[in-house]
């Protein structure tokens, strides 16, 4: 996601500030939300601090890439409306101990060995990085900048070991009972007993102890407590001797650095109260925040870092292009949204159609087009003049192994596309390919016809080898969607889509697809009066 060109003129900034000032459009409304904070004045540290927080306990998943895409489109919807400069940083909570071994990495007993010891601290089951810390860091920034976002990495681990956290520390000390009177109001009388928002790392063991506090210094800012085996230890709270627990950690970062705005899911939402409650005890200001809704996986559960269900980010990209990704991020951030694999065809077609439409829209129309915030106001033309989920339906029929097999069928239906014009639609029909090898040809189902679908089926035969073409002024696909309409009308279909399920059930093995003309169109009319043929004669079901 490059910065946004600037424009030639002024007037053209004026128009596009009044249309943003005035849009529906969700990271829009979330900005003006968040000039109002520096409406008086802007901040005295110069700059507006977006942040995102990400807990490296597992393999970064799709929903930590979703958090800063939308966050980042809320920063650059910001940036149209003021002129205070911005940042955004990415905070990973690595000095966290290891609380259990995720299921989707190898080497679990390594990892049982080295429960509790901070992320940063315990070995690397992959074998290529100095911890399994800096491991999912690394993930996790491999993925961000594969879409180009512009962000500044900070680790927890470096955060308390540096010094930088120490200010916010000692106030911690000083302060202990102020946010002790937060947590505990929010703890089960059992939990009240044995808390403290300060969990020492132990300095033999290097484990992050859960134990209660015998006693707080706060002139000389240390703590007093006994380990498992009763040994009494006093630690500084600065160094990296000890880190917050993760809830006091979330309002003392935003105290410590200042933070503008966060935005997290709706499972954080009943702790926004104690975050900010802690965050002003220390003397900062909230910052402006934003709950959106979880994803959930195939069955409808939340997805899971440690569980490993739902699509990854690599998975998608194996399937789609970024921007398609950066469309589903974009949609209806506030409604829980199933993230599987059959989502993807539907996001890459509807991306391209906001892109088609982009051009010919005012302004005002332009900045609540999903397409202006996943490009910063200035998105490409799409040059996808055949639908995904209709390149699917030709992987299914054509017996193609690369995308080289399918422009043949392309060009027929395009005669002016090539590779190099429409480099969308090339990257497009590997694509589709893919995904059709990997998650449509083991779940398809073909069946024989109903005596009644047989009879329109044999109608639709007869009239497509009859086809000479399409009349002047009409398109050929359409020519073919009319004909495969009068048939379903004509053989009694009510509704009409049962006939079109049929279709797609007896010739593809699957019950939904794209307009059946454009595919007749796509493919061929003598080839799909050949499909029909097999399907008759049962070779498809059989």
């Amino acid at each position: 996601m490059a910065a946004c060109a600037a424009p030639t003129e002024d007037s053209d900034m004026s128009t596009l500030r009044d249309a943003a000032m005035k849009s529906k459009a969700w990271p829009f409304e979330e900005a003006r939300a968040l000039l109002k904070r520096y409406e008086k004045k802007a901040p005295e540290k110069g700059y507006v601090l977006f942040e995102t927080g990400y807990g490296p306990s597992g393999l970064p998943h799709i929903g930590t890439f979703g958090e800063v895409a939308r966050t980042t489109m809320i920063r650059r919807a910001f940036e149209v409306i003021s002129d205070i400069p911005t940042r955004l940083i990415c905070f990973s909570d690595d000095l966290d101990g290891m609380r259990k071994v995720p299921e989707n990495v190898p080497q679990q007993e390594l990892l049982r060995a080295n429960i509790q010891k901070p992320l940063t601290s315990v070995p690397d089951p992959f074998g290529e990085y100095e911890s399994f810390g800096h491991h999912n860091n690394a993930m996790l920034r491999r993925f961000l900048d594969t879409f180009g976002f512009e962000y500044e990495f900070i680790s927890s681990t470096e955060f308390y070991r540096s010094g930088r956290f120490d200010d916010t520390l000692r106030l911690c000390a000083e302060r202990y009972e102020g946010i002790m009177e937060i947590m505990l109001a929010s703890l089960r009388e059992e939990r009240q007993q044995t808390y403290s928002c300060f969990l020492p790392i132990h300095p033999e063991t290097g484990r992050v102890l859960y134990v209660p506090m015998k006693h707080i210094d706060k002139v000389n800012h240390t703590i007093t407590f006994d380990d498992d085996e009763g040994r009494e230890w006093t630690l500084p709270v600065t160094g990296g001797n000890v880190k917050l627990q993760w809830k006091p950690d979330f309002g003392a970062r935003w105290a410590a650095l200042d933070v503008d705005f966060e935005m997290y899911g709706k499972d954080h939402s009943t702790n926004t109260p104690i975050y900010d409650g802690i965050c002003e005890v220390l003397g900062g200001r909230k910052p402006n925040h934003f709950t959106y809704e979880l994803f959930l996986d195939e069955s409808g559960q939340k997805i899971s870092k440690s569980k490993g269900n739902g699509l990854t980010i690599d998975e998608w990209l194996s399937y789609a292009s970024t921007e398609s990704l950066s469309y589903f991020m974009y949609q209806k951030p506030k409604t829980a949204k199933r993230l599987w694999w059959d989502v993807i065809p539907k996001a890459v077609d509807e991306y391209h159609q906001q892109l088609r439409a982009y051009p010919d829209q005012t302004v005002e129309q332009q900045v609540n087009n999903p397409v202006w915030h996943i490009h910063n106001g200035l998105p490409p033309a799409s040059t996808m003049v055949v639908p995904f989920a209709m390149l699917l339906n030709l992987a299914s029929v054509a017996g193609a192994r690369d995308a080289a097999g399918l422009w043949g069928f392309i060009r027929r239906y395009a005669p002016g596309a090539s590779p190099e014009a429409n480099p969308d639609l090339d990257a497009a029909a590997g694509f589709a390919l893919r995904y059709f090898h990997d998650n449509v040809a083991p779940n398809r189902n073909f069946r024989l016809p109903t005596d009644q679908e047989r009879a329109a089926i044999e109608d639709l035969r007869g009239r497509l080898l009859a086809f000479t073409g399409a009349e002047e002024g009409q398109a050929e696909d359409e020519a073919l969607q009319t004909i495969c309409y009068a048939v379903g009308k004509e053989h009694g279909f009510e509704p009409l889509r049962d006939w079109f399920k049929a279709l797609y059930e007896v010739l593809l093995g699957a019950s939904e697809g794209p307009r059946f003309g454009g595919f007749v169109a796509l493919y061929g009319v003598q080839e799909t009066v050949a499909l029909i043929d097999r399907a008759l004669a049962g070779e498809l079901a059989g």
